[in-house]
């Protein structure tokens, strides 16, 4: 059976002569000098007389890999562009009641005038609530929300309709220096953002590519503005308006008691605050009253 490295066996039941065996067991074998044949001890194998049985291959269980099955993969589902609706971006929407401001006209830029149109805001709704811009209301609660710049502006604005109703031009130039605001009228320019404020908080409004319609009689203060003032304005807000309910004799009694209680707490006599409140214009029966309580308690 070939050479004496194939030969797997020899005459010697004992022995066996496999060079490539000995090789790769790793044994020391034996060598037999004729052959030069290395063998090694191993224990007899009892062979039927039929001849030679073949040695059946046994691979352990453990050793055989479990079958890989592959995942089963849906097939993708291909959907018409047509079916699939566009996406609806959600639009804020702005409260109602609230209009949006319009844009006033842009000052300062090539072609602008160098002046602005300006007429009153006729409002059937607000009009008999509100108060005259150059009030004390204005002055208490309004200054601390729009600002003095626009409170001033405010003013100088009513005056000019005052003195000409029906309207009159504003120049831009002249009345930004007169308050103070400069000479600049870019977007950013103080003077500039005083008029927006005005549209802002809707004292004002656009009246045309080159006007503006004010308001000649302030609203009253809007609830979401007034959370901005201190707490004493808002309490001095709060009676207002309960004292704005009250028959108009009221309301004047009662302001004039708080103007002579003020007078009184400065060192002023009965006397010189009964003038001083005949000088604003109070009746003389409420000049009289008014001065009498207040020195009353003050020094009680």
């Amino acid at each position: 059976m070939g050479g004496p490295e194939q030969r797997l066996g020899s005459s010697d039941p004992g022995q066996v002569g496999c060079k490539v065996w000995d090789r790769w067991n790793g044994d020391a074998a034996k060598t037999d000098p004729s052959s030069e044949v290395r063998t090694r001890p191993r224990r007899p194998r009892l062979v039927p007389p039929g001849g030679h049985v073949p040695i059946p291959t046994v691979v352990p269980a453990a050793i055989v890999p479990p079958a890989i099955v592959p995942p089963t993969v849906a097939p993708p589902t291909i959907v018409s562009s047509a079916v699939v609706p566009p996406a609806v971006v959600p639009v804020r929407a702005r409260p109602v009641g609230r209009p949006r401001p319009a844009p006033l006209p842009v000052l300062g830029s090539p072609g602008s005038p160098g002046q602005l149109r300006i007429v009153p805001w006729v409002d059937p709704v607000a009009d008999p609530h509100g108060v005259h811009p150059c009030s004390r209301y204005v002055e208490l609660y309004w200054l601390g929300v729009i600002g003095p710049s626009t409170t001033w502006l405010l003013r100088r604005l009513s005056y000019g309709l005052e003195v000409n109703p029906d309207g009159f031009d504003l120049d831009l130039t002249e009345t930004a220096r007169s308050l103070g605001l400069g000479d600049r009228m870019g977007k950013n320019s103080p003077f500039r953002r005083a008029l927006q404020r005005l549209a802002t908080f809707e004292l004002a409004r656009s009246h045309g590519p080159t006007g503006m319609a004010v308001r000649t009689h302030i609203p009253p203060l809007p609830l979401r503005h007034l959370s901005r003032l201190p707490e004493s304005l808002q309490i001095s807000h709060r009676r207002w308006m309960v004292e704005q309910r009250l028959p108009e004799p009221e309301q004047m009694r009662r302001r004039a008691q708080r103007l002579a209680a003020g007078l009184a707490a400065a060192g002023r006599d009965r006397v010189e605050i009964e003038r001083q409140l005949a000088s604003w214009q109070f009746h003389p029966s409420v000049c009289f009253h008014a001065a009498e309580v207040a020195v009353r308690r003050h020094t009680s």
